[in-house]
């Protein structure tokens, strides 16, 4: 089963920018999707986006025009770029591995924190 590393979280201001890096240790190129989730403190985890196979991607509501998910199959590696960064955007960032919209493998995760 493939495993999941997230790098590039940090420290930005209001406004700001990152770029999250979720490398495989294995081929992502037939995996059906991989997802980007995030969780805040006492909040729920949610699904942030999620790019298909294909390349087919999708966002929540929250982070539309602002953040974009990409794959590098031949990196084996899924990327989320994020402008604009708000306080609310403040998460501890996952990666995943979906099937059928379903996560079965998790990264440990990367945290962000958006400073007013």
């Amino acid at each position: 089963q493939v495993q999941l590393v997230e790098s590039g979280g940090g420290l930005v201001q209001a406004g700001g920018s990152l770029r999250l890096s979720c490398a495989a240790s294995g081929s992502i190129a037939s995996i059906h999707a991989m997802g980007w989730y995030r969780q805040a403190p006492g909040k729920q985890r949610e699904l942030v986006a999620t790019i298909t196979s294909g390349g087919d991607t999708n966002y929540a509501d929250s982070v539309k025009g602002r953040f974009t998910i990409s794959r590098d199959n031949a990196k084996n590696t899924v990327y989320l770029q994020m402008n604009s960064l708000k306080p609310e955007d403040t998460a501890a960032y996952y990666c995943a591995a979906q099937r059928w919209g379903i996560p079965y493998t998790w990264g440990r995760g990367t945290q962000v924190n958006v400073s007013s």
